[in-house]
């Protein structure tokens, strides 16, 4: 009975950012539990090899598509190519997003423009196109990633932290939109996981503050993400929705 409940056998997952860090863990997690999988990202190159990891010893279908995000037209596509590929879409996680540090009185309409289309615009309208197949069969799963600088911030997040912010307020009404329908919506706001893009952005120096911060005193591994998203994306999280997990070895508890 227990493992049955985050049994997705029968299940298509759909993962943007779905070649590396974060989303390719959850992508080979729903893999594992028995979900078909699409993933979505800017290179085709690193999507060839994580679909192939991804799939490996599960016999699950799985397709890519090359995707920005930034870009509206290609997020209709990727609905589209992934409902033309698979027949239908259940479980929707919104996990592409960017970072580009600025201090309040340095930030560029670019760089503005494009973290907003990327962390917050995207998700949704990856959402909006995906959500009326889920309403017609009455089940859906919808997990946006937002971080703990949605809850707390640093100096030159400001962007950043705005939608991820943001993420956690639009759930919450993707919730009560969607609950009629059996499907639930909910964010994961990951504390410090070992993923390209803080180890980018992060000196030394700041790396080992976000680890002192956590109450487990490390960083997390992409995999320590998957138990939390398969609970919410499984019928074991069937009475969870409007929340924020957050996944951050308490890093918020200090």
């Amino acid at each position: 009975m227990p493992a049955s409940l985050f049994d997705l056998t029968g299940r298509v997952a759909l993962v943007t950012g779905g070649n590396k860090g974060l989303g390719k863990a959850m992508a080979r997690g729903f893999a594992e539990a028995g979900a078909d999988v699409v993933i979505a990202s800017r290179h085709e190159s690193e999507l060839k090899t994580a679909l192939d990891e991804i799939l490996a010893g599960t016999g699950r279908r799985g397709a890519y598509c090359v995707t920005d995000v930034s870009i509206r037209e290609d997020v209709r596509k990727l609905a589209q190519f992934a409902l033309d590929k698979m027949g239908k879409v259940d479980i929707l996680v919104n996990n592409a997003g960017m970072n580009a540090p600025q201090a309040i009185d340095a930030i560029t309409d670019d760089t503005w423009d494009r973290v907003l289309e990327v962390n917050l615009s995207s998700v949704m309208g990856l959402t909006r196109e995906l959500v009326p197949q889920m309403k017609q069969r009455k089940w859906g799963r919808i997990v946006h990633i937002s971080s703990v600088m949605g809850q707390v911030s640093k100096e030159k997040r400001n962007v950043y932290s705005a939608t991820k912010a943001a993420l956690i307020g639009f759930v919450r009404a993707n919730a009560l939109d969607l609950g009629p329908f059996n499907i639930t919506a909910n964010c994961i706001a990951p504390g410090p996981f070992l993923t390209d893009m803080p180890m980018s952005v992060l000196s030394d120096a700041e790396k080992q503050i976000f680890a002192d911060r956590t109450a487990l005193g490390r960083w997390a591994e992409p995999r320590e993400l998957v138990g939390p998203v398969l609970m919410l994306c499984s019928e074991a999280g069937s009475y969870v929705t409007g929340q924020t997990l957050f996944v951050d070895g308490g890093y918020l508890a200090r």
